[in-house]
């Protein structure tokens, strides 16, 4: 059964036990979001205990937080989940359990399988980079020679749906727009794999080049992956020749718009996502009640914002120095 159908009524901030786990506790956007739900708990009252993977990927320590979890009679859990579909099983153990479960950031597959989702639009977010990107080339863009740096091999929703926004901003056809990798516009040059960390956008940078020396567009799936771009990039001499894109919005991205790095980051709101989840479960505990989505969408939104210096006509955008003082609040 369902959390929504088994949720304790009337209980207390102070008997409350909420679970943050998230991909891993050393990528700055999870630091924030650690920061954001633990400053809500303890405003709340509330008792939260915080899980992380070893590495952007690893699975299996996320069900055993989960596992650990039930096991200690929380009464929600928020979670960015590794493996979104491999992790659904033990979700529904935890709903079944009575939990409340929301993903934060990156949605389950199928979405449904969490009882609610607090998250940036992550199609949005890549759209928006990819017609930056393409509005600053011009008549260029016809001709681009585009490198994809995606998170990891098994796909998650939020790198499909970051990478098919952009394809769908630059204006390529992503065919299936639930998968990766299946397109035939001649402009991409490649994907690769990041662990959405800065070893990982070297390795995959430099895979790339050496298939496909003329890369004049990079597509990372988030900063820390742009910045091991960059760097592979300046080691083949080629770091004012390329275009990079990103997604995040965290203040060492938002500073590398700053210093010209990357071109053009979406921000997200990581703080928000998780003291919003921190409410929610409170409210759950207290009430039973579920959080609904934004009206229109199967998630709620927590917003979007275009970050660079180089605004183009018909993309709204704000310059750095803006979202040096909003980053991940």
């Amino acid at each position: 059964m369902a959390a929504a159908v088994l949720a304790a009524s009337q209980a207390s901030a102070a008997d409350v036990g909420a679970c943050l786990i998230t991909k891993t506790d050393i990528n700055p956007f999870f630091v924030k979001m650690k920061e954001g739900a633990s400053a809500k708990a303890d405003e709340l009252g509330i008792d939260l205990s915080t899980y992380a993977g070893k590495v952007d990927g690893d699975h299996e320590t996320q069900v055993q937080a989960i596992e650990t979890c039930i096991a200690s009679g929380a009464k929600g859990i928020l979670l960015t989940a590794s493996d979104t579909k491999a992790i659904v099983p033990v979700v529904k153990k935890a709903r079944d359990a009575g939990l409340l479960v929301i993903a934060l950031d990156t949605p389950l597959d199928p979405i449904d399988a969490a009882d609610a989702t607090f998250a940036t639009d992550n199609f949005k977010a890549g759209e928006l980079i990819g017609q930056w990107a393409a509005a600053t080339l011009g008549d260029g863009a016809k001709d681009a020679k585009i490198g994809f740096l995606d998170l990891t091999p098994s796909q998650p929703t939020v790198d499909v749906l970051r990478d098919q926004g952009f394809m769908t901003g630059f204006g390529i056809d992503t065919k299936d727009v639930n998968r990766i990798g299946d397109e035939d516009d001649p402009r991409i040059a490649g994907h690769d794999v990041t662990n959405g960390n800065e070893e990982g956008g070297r390795k995959a940078m430099e895979n790339l080049l050496q298939r496909e020396p003329g890369i004049n567009v990079v597509y990372t799936i988030n900063e820390p992956a742009a910045a091991g771009a960059y760097e592979a990039l300046k080691s083949f001499g080629k770091e004012g020749d390329v275009l990079i894109v990103s997604v995040d919005g965290g203040c060492p991205g938002v500073q590398n718009v700053k210093e010209g790095v990357i071109g053009a980051t979406s921000q997200q709101y990581p703080l928000l996502m998780a003291s919003l989840g921190i409410e929610a479960i409170k409210a759950f505990a207290e009430s039973g009640k579920v959080p609904e989505p934004t009206p229109g969408l199967n998630f709620f939104n927590t917003g979007v914002t275009l970050i660079t210096d180089k605004p183009v006509e018909g993309v709204d955008s704000i310059g750095s120095a803006e979202g040096l003082e909003k980053c991940w609040g």
